[in-house]
C-alpha cells in the first residue's frame, strides 16, 4: 500500500505541474485584468474621527502650524542630489568607522570588520516644514521637521574565530525635529563659522536587524530595549540645550576672535640709547601695540634730550590670543618738523608670560626683526618693560558654585561673585552691528558715535543708505564696574557733497550699563530719542578680570 501511495503521488506531481503551467498561460493570455480603481478623494470634514487620528501624524507641520514654512522646492532639490548625496555620505560613514573597526580588531577573538553593502537607498529624507527664529544675536537659527522612511543597504561581516557573521540593517524610519544653528555670521565664506545641533525633542528611530539571516528585533523585548537604550543615549548626548558643533572657519577669522584678556604694560626705562641729533641728545618716546589689532598703538610721554630716560607709565592692551600675539615695542626719536626718526624695537610673546605674573624684561633694541639682518648688531641701547597677562575670568567660574535648596548658589550669598565682579577691572566691549530706519533731512550718510568716559569714538560712515551695518567693536579699559555710569551712542550723518549742513543728528540713545554689569552681556534693539523709526542694535559685554 505504501509502495502504491507513492507511486501515484509522483504520477500526480508530474501531471499536475504541467497542467498548471497551461492553465496559468491561458488565463494570463485570455483574461483581461480589470480596471484599478482610483482612490477616493474627500475633504477632511467629511471623515469621522478615528480615520482623523489616523491621519494627523502623516500632515505636514506647515498645515497644522503656521510657524512652519512649506519647502517643496528643497525636498526636490534633495531628492535630484540623493544619489549623489548617498555616496558622499556613505563615504564619511566608511572613512569614519574604519578606524574605530581596526581598535577592536584582535579583541574578543575578533579578526575582521568590514562593509559588505554600504547604501542609504533610493528613498531620499523629506523635511515637513522648517521654522525660522529671528534673533538679535550674530547667528541664524531654524528647525526642520525631518523625516526618513529608508531602504538602506548596509551589511556588516564580522570574521569571530572560523566563523561569519553577517549584521544587516534594513527598514530604517527616522523622525527628528533639529534645531540647526549657523553661528557667527563673519563676511568669509561660507559666511559663517560653525554649525552647532541639538534635538528639541527625542528623535523616533525604528529600523529592523538582521543577525545571520534573522530578525533580532522580533525577539520579544529587544526592539523595546533598543529603542528605549538609543533614545536615552541621543538625548544625553544632542537633547537641548546639548549641541553638537562642527566647525566650519578656524579661529583665525576675525568676527570668531573673542577677547580673552588684559595685558598691563609698564615701560619703565630705557638705557644708552642713539644719539640722533647732531647738536643734542634723543627726543624719545615708546610706542606700544600688540600683533594682529587693529587699534592704534599707545605710546608714552617724550622726554626731551635724554639718552637714558625713566617713564614709569602703564599701559593696557586687550589680548585675544596669548599663544600667537607678541607685544611690539618701537623706540622713535620725536622731532618737531619731518618724520621721527627710529631709534629701535623689539618683540615680547605673550606665551612667556604666566597669568597674574609679573615678568620683568630688558631687551636689547634692534633694527628689525630680521635676525640675518647685519644692522641687528649694531648697539641701539636697551629699553626695560615690566608685563602681567590677566585672563578674564570665566563666566561659569564666576558663578560657580553648589545649590541650595532655595536655589541659589554658595558664591552668590553675602560677598559671592556679584562683590568679585563688582570690585574687580574689566574691560567694556561696545559692539554696533546697525541700525534701522534712520532718516536725514539734508542727508543720509551715517555713522555712529560712542561717548563714555570722557572718550569718543565713532564708526565708519556708510554713504546713501537709512539701514547702515557698521558691525564695529570699541573696547573701554576700566579700573572698576561701570554700575552708576550710562554710555550715549548718537547716530550723525556727514555731508559728501555740496550741502548748507554739514552734519546732522539723526537720534541718540542713553543706555545704563547696570544690567550689562550684574548680567554680563545684553544685545538689544533700542529706539533711538529724537528719531521718528529709527532703532540702534547694540551688543555691550562686561569682562572681568
Amino acid at each position: 500500500m505504501g509502495f502504491l501511495g507513492s507511486l501515484l503521488g509522483i504520477i500526480g506531481f508530474g501531471i499536475g505541474i504541467p497542467l498548471g503551467l497551461l492553465l496559468g498561460f491561458l488565463l494570463f493570455i485570455y483574461v483581461e485584468p480589470g480596471d484599478v480603481k482610483e482612490p477616493i478623494s474627500r475633504p477632511i470634514h467629511e471623515f469621522d474621527t478615528n480615520s482623523l487620528l489616523d491621519i494627523l501624524p502623516e500632515i505636514p507641520l506647515w498645515v497644522k502650524h503656521p510657524d512652519y514654512d512649506r519647502i517643496d522646492w528643497l525636498n526636490k532639490l534633495l531628492s535630484d542630489m540623493w544619489p549623489y548625496l548617498d555616496k558622499a555620505i556613505c563615504g564619511v560613514i566608511k572613512s569614519t568607522a574604519e578606524p574605530v573597526f581596526a581598535e577592536y580588531i584582535g579583541k574578543f577573538k575578533l579578526k575582521s570588520v568590514e562593509f559588505k553593502n554600504l547604501s542609504l537607498g533610493t528613498i531620499p529624507p523629506s523635511i515637513h516644514g522648517i521654522k525660522v527664529h529671528e534673533t538679535n544675536e550674530n547667528e541664524l537659527v531654524f528647525e526642520p521637521a525631518v523625516r526618513w522612511a529608508g531602504n538602506p543597504n548596509i551589511t556588516l561581516v564580522l570574521k569571530l574565530l572560523s566563523l561569519r557573521i553577517t549584521v544587516q540593517l534594513v527598514d530604517v524610519q527616522l523622525f527628528a525635529a533639529p534645531r540647526i544653528i549657523l553661528k557667527p555670521l563673519v563676511p568669509t565664506f561660507p559666511c559663517f563659522a560653525s554649525v552647532a545641533v541639538s534635538l528639541m525633542e527625542k528623535p523616533h528611530l525604528d529600523f529592523g536587524l538582521n543577525l545571520l539571516g534573522g530578525d533580532v528585533m522580533a525577539i520579544p523585548g529587544v526592539y523595546q530595549y533598543v529603542q528605549d537604550t538609543i533614545k536615552k543615549q541621543v538625548a544625553s548626548l544632542y537633547l537641548w540645550p546639548q549641541t553638537f558643533e562642527i566647525p566650519i572657519l578656524d579661529g583665525s577669522v576675525g568676527p570668531t576672535k573673542k577677547p580673552v584678556g588684559i595685558l598691563h604694560v609698564r615701560v619703565v626705562r630705557a638705557i644708552k640709547l642713539l644719539k640722533m641729533d647732531l647738536l643734542g641728545a634723543s627726543d624719545p618716546y615708546v610706542k606700544l601695540s600688540l600683533s594682529g589689532d587693529k587699534l592704534p598703538a599707545k605710546k608714552t610721554s617724550i622726554k626731551m634730550k635724554n639718552l637714558n630716560p625713566e617713564w614709569n607709565e602703564d599701559f593696557k592692551l586687550t589680548v585675544k590670543d596669548p599663544d600667537t600675539q607678541v607685544l611690539q615695542l618701537h623706540a622713535y626719536d620725536w622731532e618737531k618738523v619731518g618724520t621721527h626718526d627710529k631709534l629701535g624695537m623689539q618683540i615680547v610673546p605673550l606665551r612667556l608670560l604666566t597669568p597674574h605674573e609679573t615678568k620683568e624684561f630688558t631687551l636689547n633694541l634692534v633694527k628689525n626683526t630680521n635676525p640675518n639682518d647685519p644692522h641687528n648688531k649694531k648697539w641701539r641701547g636697551k629699553l626695560v618693560v615690566e608685563l602681567t597677562f590677566k585672563p578674564f575670568i570665566d563666566d561659569s567660574e564666576l558663578f560657580s558654585g553648589s545649590l541650595h535648596g532655595s536655589g541659589k548658589r554658595e558664591d552668590m550669598i553675602g560677598k559671592g561673585s556679584e562683590d568679585v565682579s563688582l570690585n574687580r577691572a574689566g574691560l567694556l566691549l561696545v559692539l554696533l552691528q546697525g541700525a534701522e530706519d534712520v532718516e536725514g533731512t539734508h542727508h543720509n550718510n551715517p555713522y555712529a558715535i560712542v561717548n563714555f568716559g570722557g572718550e569718543q569714538k565713532k564708526t565708519k560712515t556708510i554713504k546713501k543708505t537709512r539701514d547702515p551695518c557698521w558691525n564695529e567693536e570699541f573696547q573701554f579699559v576700566l579700573e572698576e564696574a561701570p554700575l552708576k555710569e550710562k554710555i550715549r551712542i548718537e547716530v550723525m550723518s556727514r555731508r559728501t557733497g555740496f550741502s548748507f549742513r554739514r552734519k546732522e543728528s539723526l537720534g541718540y540713545v542713553d543706555i545704563n550699563l547696570n544690567d550689562v554689569v550684574y548680567n554680563g552681556r545684553i544685545n538689544e534693539k533700542y529706539n533711538l530719542i529724537n528719531s521718528r523709526n529709527g532703532v540702534l542694535h547694540v551688543e555691550i559685554r562686561w569682562k572681568v578680570i
